[in-house]
């Protein structure tokens, strides 16, 4: 296995297990209730979470199958750059936007992976 091939393997299995795990957060009462009322945007939180649980799932499926990681992974990647819209709109610092970016471009190199 090459190295880039590891970093794919790692890069895929620790952005499923996020968005798996931010996914039920997003779904359960808790923390993310009030994030999603700051960012104004409290009726959209089941939403994202079903969106990242779905992501998260069809990453999974992206072991047997390319084209679903592909779709799977830009999904999400759209999902963090909507993500980072929201917290600049709100005015949130630099620190609290670079986990989004950070997720964005962990995704949008799956994607360009996956169609290599």
């Amino acid at each position: 296995m090459s190295n880039a091939q590891v970093i794919f393997s790692i890069a895929h299995g620790v952005s499923m297990v996020s968005f798996a795990w931010y996914g039920m957060l997003c779904l359960l009462p808790g923390r993310m209730v009030g994030e999603f009322e700051r960012y104004g945007l409290a009726r959209f939180r089941l939403l994202t979470g079903a969106l990242q649980l779905a992501g998260s799932l069809g990453l999974l499926a992206g072991y047997r199958s390319r084209s679903l990681l592909m779709l799977s992974a830009a999904g999400l990647a759209a999902l963090m750059v909507a993500g980072i819209i929201t917290r600049l709109r709100i005015r949130d610092p630099i620190a609290a936007i670079l986990p989004a970016f950070a997720f964005f471009c962990l995704n949008l190199f799956l994607v360009v992976y996956a169609a290599t």
